[in-house]
């Protein structure tokens, strides 16, 4: 009986010759990532906005942190989705790593977020025209 568990198979790692995540030669890209990614920006910079426009000038302004509590999470939770998403792109091929930093970068920025929607539907384009080739 053989005891070494990663020569018999059964615990042996996955096979790695192929990149995790990209697409195969030749395989259409899956742009439901670029579309997804596009909706989180547009929701990433408008809780972004409305905490710095509306909540935090509640709080300090008016005594009334309840906004911030409330937007608070919600925008954390936009951000980290946001964030994921451009980090699937990247691991799809759909992005490189200076759009990836880029888009990275611009969600720290109030309103960048819409550039990046619209950078993202020029990026889907260009994957689309050269899908149909």
């Amino acid at each position: 009986m053989n005891t070494d568990r990663w020569q018999s198979g059964w615990l042996r790692g996955p096979d790695l010759a192929e990149p995790v995540g990209t697409p195969a030669e030749g395989a259409p890209a899956d742009l439901s990532w670029l579309r997804w990614l596009r909706v989180a920006a547009v929701a990433e910079a408008t809780t972004l906005l409305i905490l710095f426009s509306v909540a935090v000038p509640l709080k300090h302004l008016y005594s009334w942190p309840l906004a911030v509590r409330i937007l608070g999470p919600i925008h954390g939770l936009t951000f980290f989705a946001y964030l994921w998403l451009v980090l699937q792109s990247l691991g799809a091929g759909l992005l490189s790593r200076g759009g990836a930093v880029r888009l990275a970068l611009a969600a720290f920025v109030p309103l960048a977020g819409f550039f990046s929607a619209g950078f993202l539907s020029r990026r889907a384009a260009t994957h689309r025209d050269q899908g149909s080739r």
